[in-house]
């Protein structure tokens, strides 16, 4: 009987969930993938009756569009808004009397907001369970979690990988809360990156107190032996100076020359979406699975709608 308790739960920081809790979701993912299961019918109801309000502060496509689908193949409505001039909020509402409102309409909140700790903030005023979309510079657990599930999907396993991290490094989000996630696991981490973006002593001394095996470089090794290399972009809007800005957006720009990683065995991942950095004629290697990896956030969303709303134990 699982002991496990995510009815009601709110879905906010990756460094709230134990790694047996991390593995039931990502088990529970695999009831909605195609690659695992043959499509279940009665997935389709799941959550039907209940409400989804999906709150956008910022713009989004991948997790935006992956939740309202993720909803609708369970059987929920979706309420909503993505454009903060057609709400109240253009006529000066405060955050918290929005989140007031909203929670009135639904049976869960959706929220990704520009500042940090705004998830956690709708949480404390919400009677009903509030899923980070993304706050700010601050985290993304979903994005985490599907992160997580692609690796376990392609190596069959997390323990014992090599995960390698190259490009922002410093304002990266979904690098700083992946790194903590495979932290619980077995997991060697590779980090690569210009001194100025390299990997923030906060999150290092984390590792350190885990026992976690990591090295440090600031360039790509010709013989980098890794499981997966996670590229991410140099985010424009997470910096304060655009001249620091420019004078390193154009590091780590993986070129067709990166076949040659890709052919040895190494995945390449991304959180997307992506600038310059990776170049379009790798798309279609097998071993280069950013898309794959969007495509997986349907499956992990899901599974949280329907086990945050009491619909799957």
């Amino acid at each position: 009987m699982n002991k496990l308790k995510f009815k009601g739960r709110d879905i906010i920081d990756i460094n709230d969930f134990s790694k047996e809790e991390l593995l039931f979701i990502l088990k529970t993912a695999k009831k909605f993938d195609p690659t695992f299961i043959k499509r279940d019918r009665s997935n389709y109801t799941i959550a039907q009756g209940k409400i989804a309000a999906l709150l956008f502060f910022e713009p989004s496509t991948r997790t935006e569009q992956s939740f309202k689908s993720a909803a609708q193949k369970i059987g929920m409505g979706i309420i909503g808004f993505n454009d903060l001039t057609v709400t109240s909020t253009a006529k000066g509402e405060s955050f918290s009397d929005t989140i007031r409102i909203m929670e009135s309409y639904a049976d869960v909140l959706i929220i990704r907001h520009p500042a940090a700790y705004s998830a956690k903030e709708a949480a404390d005023l919400a009677n009903i369970p509030v899923i980070n979309a993304g706050d700010g510079p601050n985290q993304h657990p979903t994005q985490t979690m599907l992160d997580l599930y692609t690796m376990m999907k392609e190596a069959g396993k997390l323990s014992g990988i090599t995960v390698a991290f190259m490009g922002d490094l410093k304002y990266g989000r979904t690098v700083h809360a992946l790194s903590l996630a495979l932290s619980l696991f077995k997991v060697k981490q590779i980090f690569i990156s210009h001194k100025s973006l390299k990997m923030p002593d906060e999150f290092l001394e984390v590792l350190d107190k885990r026992g976690v095996v990591y090295e440090q470089l600031e360039s790509l090794p010709d013989d980098l032996k890794a499981d997966f290399l996670y590229q991410t972009r140099v985010q424009k809007e997470r910096f304060s100076s655009l001249k620091e800005y420019k004078k390193i957006k154009d590091k780590f720009i993986l070129d067709d020359s990166f076949k040659k990683y890709l052919d040895r065995g190494v995945r390449l991942m991304h959180p997307l979406p992506r600038v310059n950095e990776i170049d379009p004629a790798l798309d279609s290697h097998p071993n280069a699975i950013y898309f794959k990896q969007a495509r997986n956030g349907l499956y992990i969303r899901e599974a949280l709608l329907g086990l945050v709303l009491g619909r799957i134990t």
